[in-house]
């Protein structure tokens, strides 16, 4: 009897994997205020952690990490343009636990650093209903990836 081994997960497998994937990015937008962090999210998936971030990488572009910073920073820009609290309680109630590191990754994904935007945006979006201000002003994910390569001289 010849037996013949594969690397390729058949499909039913390859399903299985992405519905897993899809509970853990659906918890990463409930949770994402939360202390999340890849281990968790593999604990409650039943997989590694490097695994984990391989597959959710090959599934969706990005790690669990930016996908998840990417969802905080999302909110952040909405509590920004409601202009109530200060930049340091936007912060902390978005689940970052470091200013620093907050204003680092709000400032990549949407180009300007967390106060500025809260003045430009109140310009931009004046008499803009919430749902449009909204799309407007999404950062875009992965932007890395979406930029084409310069050719090597």
């Amino acid at each position: 009897m010849i037996y013949q081994v594969t690397s390729k997960p058949d499909t039913a497998q390859r399903l299985r994997d992405l519905a897993v994937l899809r509970r853990v990015r659906d918890r990463i937008d409930r949770e994402y205020a939360q202390p999340l962090d890849v281990e968790a999210l593999a604990r409650g998936a039943h997989m590694s952690a490097g695994h984990l971030s391989r597959e959710f990488r090959r599934a969706y572009g990005e790690s669990p990490y930016s996908y998840l910073m990417t969802r905080r920073i999302e909110r952040a820009m909405a509590l920004l343009r409601g202009g109530d609290l200060s930049v340091t309680d936007i912060c902390f109630a978005v689940g970052c636990s470091s200013l620093g590191t907050f204003s680092t990754r709000f400032t990549e994904l949407v180009g300007v650093p967390p106060g500025t935007y809260r003045r430009e945006v109140t310009r931009t979006t004046e008499g803009m209903p919430s749902c449009v201000a909204k799309q407007v002003t999404r950062p875009i994910r992965n932007q890395e990836a979406s930029v084409p390569a310069t050719p090597l001289a």
